[in-house]
């Protein structure tokens, strides 16, 4: 069960049901990965609304660290989401509204 106060959301991934959270450390990740320089950056990347897959790849494996699952960024490319794409992407922007509000 997800703790909503400590940021964290549940998504079907992979056929499972896992635990999501954006850590400071999984945050971290997302700003090197990303070439994102600090949180501000982060922040001016995904305001526009215009996520790529490479992103949602790295929101998505990083909140699943951060959430506590031992998944790399190359198996969940290989898993299935539920809802596909769309799936994918719902669940990048709830992960990141949990993270920093609904401003995000």
């Amino acid at each position: 069960m997800p703790n909503i106060h400590r940021g964290e959301i549940a998504a079907n991934i992979g056929g499972e049901v896992r635990t999501l959270c954006l850590t400071l450390g999984a945050l971290a990740e997302l700003e090197a990965r990303l070439g994102a320089g600090d949180l501000a950056g982060l922040a001016e990347r995904f305001a526009g609304g215009k996520l790529s897959a490479r992103d949602l790849t790295a929101i998505i494996g990083a909140g699943l660290r951060g959430g506590g699952n031992a998944i790399s960024d190359d198996e969940l490319a290989r898993m299935s989401v539920e809802g596909g794409l769309r799936g994918a992407a719902e669940i990048a922007v709830k992960l990141l509204k949990a993270t920093f509000g609904d401003e995000a």
